[in-house]
């Protein structure tokens, strides 16, 4: 996996809070589950696809499409810090992309558009995070 800028936890460290984490990562840090849409339930990635990385980002709130690409000053969202990191777009089974936003571009469902469930800064091409909040897993 990359390293990538602002990682602050490695896939080797415990998550300090006592979640369902430990039945998603697996003992290398990947992801044991699908990670699915939380509203059509696509799935985004399989099994063993992603390392879980804990960085502070902010995303919208949860919308469809045409509403992300607004840069009003207000915008409602949340700053999570669990994700799914992944190095390389063509690792995801089904996801798009915003307009930039930015040097941003969110992750949405390729399915449904409902999103932003992840984050991409055009800076850095090889990190692609999905937060674990906006997915189901299955």
């Amino acid at each position: 996996m990359p390293k990538c800028s602002g990682l602050e936890m490695d896939s080797n460290q415990e998550s300090k809070d006592g979640s369902d984490r430990p039945e998603l990562v697996s003992e290398d840090g990947k992801n044991t589950k699908s990670v699915l849409c939380q509203r059509c339930g696509c799935k985004v990635l399989c099994p063993g696809m992603a390392v879980f990385a804990e960085k502070e980002l902010f995303l919208p709130a949860m919308q469809k499409k045409r509403s992300l690409n607004s840069t009003e000053d207000s915008v409602d969202g949340d700053t999570l810090t669990s994700h799914w990191l992944v190095d390389d777009m063509y690792t995801f089974e089904n996801v798009g992309f915003t307009k930039d936003v930015g040097r941003i571009k969110y992750l949405i469902c390729a399915d449904c558009e409902i999103g932003p469930i992840g984050w991409h800064c055009l800076d850095d091409k090889k990190c692609f995070y999905v937060a674990l909040e906006r997915v189901n897993h299955a």
